[in-house]
């Protein structure tokens, strides 16, 4: 039997077991719409906003994913603790770090000197094949508000400040390690 409003119909006919989807012969089929859905996952561990615009841009001649081992390795030569880290999605955070202790600190409440304390967050996108944008983010808070999210109270480090110079030498190792295409130079 068959329904000539919607297409569908009431018994099998020829459909097989290992195609679960032909069972609903409805094009506009819920059930298709959410196996569509089933097979993106929008799952990343980048976090939910976009990196300052005023943060420090530079295009690297790698791939994303080598851009972010190597800034793995950098990290901690710098004596920057890396808090979080994704190949797959180009995201590499440091936990807050003071330049001038040159000490990390696992948890905010640890922290002596807030304004002086800085965390690198950097972004490897992909650019034209082959390359890489990388964006390093040196942020610091002047003060602790915690009825605020995180995001809202912290401040891009002015080049003044001591965090930003460690990012510099950041981009600086990673310039030379990975190259520059020469459009960039």
């Amino acid at each position: 039997m068959r329904n000539a409003e919607r297409g569908t119909r009431n018994r099998r006919v020829g459909v097989v077991a290992s195609d679960v989807t032909l069972l609903f012969r409805v094009p506009t089929s819920a059930f298709r719409v959410c196996l569509l859905l089933a097979a993106c996952t929008p799952v990343t561990t980048r976090p939910d906003f976009k990196p300052d615009p005023r943060a420090l841009v530079v295009v690297l001649n790698a791939r994303p994913e080598r851009v972010t081992l190597e800034l793995e390795t950098l990290l901690p030569a710098e004596s920057l603790e890396v808090e979080r880290v994704n190949l797959r999605d180009g995201y590499v955070e440091s936990s807050w770090y003071d330049p001038t202790r040159r000490r990390s600190y696992h948890h905010e409440r640890d922290v002596a000197d807030l304004p002086a304390t800085v965390k690198i967050r950097c972004w490897a996108d992909p650019w034209v094949p082959g390359q890489t944008r990388l964006t390093v983010e040196p942020v610091y808070r002047p003060r602790v508000d915690p009825s605020r999210p995180e995001r809202d109270l912290e401040v891009i480090a002015p080049p003044e400040h001591a965090g930003y110079k460690v990012a510099q030498d950041l981009i600086e190792k990673a310039k030379q390690k990975l190259g520059t295409p020469q459009s960039a130079r």
